[in-house]
């Protein structure tokens, strides 16, 4: 990923409220290894549920907001996270969904998707055997995972045609 500033991510927002964008924390930009993300995910601190999804579509920063499911799935099963297809015990997955941008969403309208419960797909993928973390499968998994991204953005932005 390319870095971000403070700046393009406040203004990057397709389905933030006034007063969640008022109230957006941001992470550590300056700790952050870009070259090590597909995206930058974080947790909101203050508000527990709420998390921030930030990434470089062709080249405009597009950054939605996810709200978790207020219980997790049951535990002692598997799932699988929706962008990076990585399957987990079922207590580092859950529901998010995510409020549509403009009038549909304004209505209450959202949809949602299963994800990383930390929304680090990124570091996700770059753990496991040798043989799945080679810089070629990690570049076709990361592809994959911006595709996957693409059509979920692409959903929240779309949500008049719906």
């Amino acid at each position: 990923m390319r870095p971000v500033t403070e700046q393009q991510i406040r203004g990057s927002f397709i389905n933030a409220t006034a007063v969640e964008l008022e109230q957006l924390p941001m992470p550590g930009l300056h700790e952050v290894l870009w070259e090590d993300r597909e995206f930058l995910g974080w947790r909101d601190t203050r508000a527990a549920r709420r998390g921030y999804i930030t990434y470089w579509r062709g080249d405009e920063v597009v950054s939605i907001v996810v709200t978790a499911a207020a219980s997790g799935l049951r535990p002692g099963i598997s799932a699988m996270c929706s962008l990076c297809h990585s399957t987990q015990p079922s207590t580092q997955v859950r529901m998010f969904s995510a409020r549509f941008a403009g009038d549909r969403g304004d209505r209450g309208s959202s949809m949602g998707t299963y994800l990383c419960e930390s929304l680090s797909c990124s570091y996700v993928i770059r753990r496991g055997p040798a043989y799945f973390t080679t810089p070629a499968e990690l570049e076709r998994r990361g592809a994959a995972m911006i595709s996957r991204l693409d059509r979920l953005v692409g959903h929240v932005a779309d949500s008049e045609s719906r």
